[in-house]
């Protein structure tokens, strides 16, 4: 490596034990370099071969083993299909099953080596991004919050440590240090939409921070609807849910939706309404189907939910 790393803004990491999510890419790359450079946490590497891209997706698992091996760290590695193989009830969109194959390899290794969870690579630019296609797809303002910086999803803690920095500095920082990471040729794809906003943003910088903006409000108000809703059990009078105000009852549902089974981010507005509905006009159908397969029926003034 030529010169030191050049700073980046990190929010801090408990000291402790960690894996570290690297696909390969100059994001990740970066991520991993900056984590090395702490001296209170120690770290594995852990990468997926989603097995999309024939030969090049082994290669991306032997750079990262190199990667792993030449900075003096243990290295997990497993294959796309032997994760899948078994897990049952995967979403049928590609995107959320292979985050959630992620998320379970993850998983696997924080229990395994007993760590306190994992560490991943997102930056403002991926919050951008995604704030855009949530507000593209109809998405309430609890959608629009953006990418949590330190989240626990099915007991698995996620720290996301450079939501602060941006795309651009990251490769900057690889390329000032002479070090080379992968590229995925599928993220220039125009089949994805992630990626042709990606393009979209590129050439408007000025809308990544109004997306940001965005992003703060809406978590805002998140986390005020999200304090003063109630918490429905599994089965609720529909007279709970008529009595809130539509902020207060947006937010109920979705929360309800969630712990049904409904992924957080198929919950739309029109969605969301359509239970309420349900709850505050009898006239509506009784049996609905709702997203992750979910049927929420309405039966002697109760609402509840079956798979």
């Amino acid at each position: 490596m030529k010169n030191p790393i050049s700073p980046i803004s990190m929010n801090p990491i408990p000291p402790g034990s960690w894996a570290a999510g690297v696909s390969g890419g100059a994001d990740s790359v970066a991520l991993l370099l900056l984590l090395t450079k702490q001296p209170d946490i120690s770290l594995c590497v852990v990468h997926l071969d989603h097995e999309l891209r024939g030969a090049a997706s082994t290669a991306d698992a032997e750079f990262v083993r190199q990667l792993a091996d030449r900075l003096h760290l243990p290295f997990v590695s497993a294959r796309r299909s032997e994760i899948e193989a078994g897990l049952a009830d995967l979403p049928a969109n590609p995107s959320a099953k292979y985050r959630a194959i992620r998320l379970e390899l993850f998983r696997r290794v924080v229990v395994e080596r007993k760590l306190a969870g994992v560490i991943l690579a997102h930056h403002k630019d991926d919050v951008a991004e995604t704030v855009l296609q949530r507000l593209i797809r109809g998405s309430v303002a609890d959608g629009l919050t953006g990418i949590a910086g330190d989240k626990t999803i099915g007991g698995l803690r996620i720290l996301r440590p450079m939501l602060r920095a941006g795309r651009r500095e990251l490769r900057d920082m690889l390329r000032a240090i002479g070090q080379e990471w992968r590229e995925d040729a599928s993220n220039a794809s125009d089949d994805y939409l992630r990626n042709r906003l990606r393009k979209v943003l590129e050439t408007r910088p000025e809308l990544v921070q109004s997306l940001l903006d965005l992003a703060d409000a809406c978590r805002a108000m998140h986390d005020w609807s999200d304090q003063e809703s109630p918490v429905f059990p599994p089965t609720f009078d529909v007279r709970t849910l008529e009595r809130l105000p539509p902020i207060l009852a947006r937010a109920a549902a979705r929360r309800w939706l969630i712990d049904a089974g409904s992924p957080p981010e198929d919950l739309t507005a029109d969605v969301l309404d359509r239970l309420v509905t349900m709850a505050t006009d009898a006239a509506t159908p009784s049996r609905q189907h709702f997203p992750g397969g979910l049927i929420v029926r309405r039966r002697a003034g109760k609402i509840d939910a079956a798979k």
